[in-house]
This record gives C-alpha cells, structure tokens and sequence, in this order.
C-alpha cells in the first residue's frame, strides 16, 4: 500500500494525519511505503516529454505500479490539492499504457484533506475524488476531512481530536478492506 501526500518543509498535519492512516492499514497486515513532503518535494516537475526519469521518479512510479491499495493525502491549498501531491499524480501518467492495469485500475484509493477551515477539505476531497476517477481507480467511500486550524498532530501519531483519529484510522481501514477484493478482480 502507497501513501502520497504532504507538503514540503518537514512533516505537516497532512503527512500526520498520512501517517495514522497508513499504521491502521499496517494493523491490517499490510506493508506501506510512504512518499511524504520530502520525497514529493525531490520529484521534478512532470515532462511528459522526458527522455528519461530521475531515480525519484522511477521509484514513485514502480511503488505505485506495485500497490494493491492506494491512500492520497493533500493539504487544501485555495480550495483545491497541493502542487507537489497534483505532480506526482501527474506522473502517474507513465503508468498509461501498462497492462493489465494502467493507471490506478480498480485500485482502492483513501482519501484525506487537511486544511485550516472547513471549506477547503470539502474541495479538495472531491478534487481528490475527481482525480482518483479519471485515474480510474476507486475511491473508498469513507474520506477523512481535518481542520487543522482545531485538531493538532503530535510526533507520536496522535492528534487532539480522538474523532479525528478514528477517521484517519477508518480510511485506512476501508482501503485495506478493499485491496483483497480489487487483487481478486
């Protein structure tokens, strides 16, 4: 399972609220790797005209071809998803023609917004849904809207709000639920 999303600088609430998320999947029996800020702030800025792929790139790519589930975190930034999560699903792109499954085909995608209000988490979700769809994969019909303006995060994987915990642990929870039955489709 592949968790894609932060913001570049260091951990974020969004990488935070990621990282819940993808422990609950763990609970469940699943390995994950994570692409936070950091490894998102590394990709370059997608060519579809490149020659070649850096190595950044190759490894996000075939992490994401390798995935049965998928959960994509973004914060809301004006009203939609961040530059560096919108690059690396642009990216994917180099998953087109991949057979049997381009894209995310009948791949379980999570979804979590962060933002500091409520408005941005509702658009930015269904940004994220909107992508997830033309990607063709499947968005779990649980997504984990947090107001990061009221629930803070700590470095223990907690946050304030014991709610919001279970929701980040819910999308987890749903994707891993789903992989099983998307590997046998």
């Amino acid at each position: 399972m592949v968790g894609i999303g932060g913001t570049v600088g260091g951990p974020s609430s969004t990488e935070h609220a990621l990282r819940i998320a993808l422990a609950a999947a763990e609970a469940e029996g699943y390995r994950t790797i994570l692409f936070g800020g950091e490894a998102l702030g590394r990709l370059p800025l997608y060519d579809p005209r490149a020659p070649e792929r850096t190595a950044e790139e190759q490894a996000f790519v075939a992490a994401v071809r390798d995935a049965s589930a998928v959960i994509i975190a973004s914060p809301g930034y004006h009203g939609s998803i961040s530059g560096v999560v919108k690059n690396a699903l642009d990216l994917l792109e180099e998953t087109a023609t991949d057979a049997p499954r381009p894209y995310l085909a009948d791949v379980p995608v999570g979804l979590i917004a962060t933002a500091y209000g409520w408005q941005a988490t509702g658009s930015t979700i269904a940004a994220l849904r909107s992508i997830v769809h033309a990607l063709r994969g499947w968005p779990t019909p649980f997504a984990a809207a947090v107001n990061s303006a009221q629930t803070k995060f700590d470095t223990d994987g907690g946050a304030s709000d014991p709610a919001v915990v279970e929701q980040l642990r819910l999308v987890g929870r749903q994707v891993a639920r789903f992989a099983p039955v998307a590997a046998n489709a």
